[in-house]
């Protein structure tokens, strides 16, 4: 009989398992955890649903990274929690002020949850922002300009960050691909990194959304840490090491839901 432990744990160790394997088996892990064999399939089909496993005929494989998978499909995974950290995120950002929001699925879900609001002053570098926000009752909308990166509607590279250079605003909600344990916020395209950084140093309150599967993404590329941010909105409670480097830092860290 294995020894029990809880669901986050327990599907950490699952992904351990699959990073070292590659594949794992049902009735492998529910003989290793004590468990049945639909206790298993659960967490698989959850680790599947939030894009860090792909589900087999008796298992799962190893999803080895999230670099190139399509925006559409990133849209999909963690939907819920994407939905609650936007609506928690525009919670902190008042009427009749200034932000800029970048490229990323979760920024959408905050620019979403901002329909309610009035007298803004928009900047964005994701065209798909922009659209959606056209009509609402905000004072301007001002899209970065730029090469347009045709896969997600991204605006990238110099021009942006020049464009950037311009502007002073209250508010930047910026997302990213990977959370690292020491506090690190990375992600895959230098590019992307140079317009989150600009976005970032021209603003004078910073918000991080990102959900709990990125604790778990590995990314190259160091957009800031934690102790940059003013807050950090996510759905989980972040690892040790993390939540340390956001206190040294006087980050808030929020969870939503």
């Amino acid at each position: 009989m294995g020894v029990k432990v809880d669901i986050h744990s327990r599907q950490d160790a699952i992904l351990k398992l699959l990073r070292t394997q590659g594949r794992v088996a049902v009735e492998d892990l529910a003989a290793r955890f004590g468990l049945s064999t639909q206790t298993i399939r659960a967490d698989l089909r959850d680790l599947d649903d939030r894009g860090l496993a792909r589900r087999t005929r008796g298992g799962a494989r190893l999803v080895e990274s999230v670099a190139n998978r399509k925006y559409t499909e990133r849209r999909r995974l963690n939907r819920h929690a994407k939905e609650a950290i936007g609506v928690l995120a525009a919670s902190l950002i008042p009427n009749d002020c200034s932000l800029t929001l970048n490229i990323g699925t979760t920024t959408e879900q905050v620019a979403h949850a901002l329909h309610g609001h009035h007298g803004l002053v928009v900047l964005s570098n994701n065209i798909n922002i922009i659209n959606m926000m056209m009509g609402w009752h905000c004072r301007e909308l001002i899209l970065v300009g730029g090469s347009v990166r045709q896969s997600d509607g991204a605006i990238v590279g110099e021009d942006a960050v020049e464009f950037l250079s311009g502007y002073k605003v209250d508010y930047a909600v910026i997302g990213a691909s990977s959370l690292d344990a020491d506090g690190a916020v990375l992600d895959y395209d230098a590019r992307e990194v140079s317009v989150a950084r600009a976005i970032l140093r021209n603003s004078r309150t910073r918000i991080l959304v990102c959900d709990g599967s990125k604790f778990e993404q590995t990314a190259p590329v160091r957009i800031c840490d934690v102790g940059e941010l003013d807050y950090v909105v996510t759905d989980r409670t972040p690892p040790k090491g993390f939540a340390e480097a956001a206190r040294r830092g006087e980050t808030t860290v929020l969870i939503a839901g």
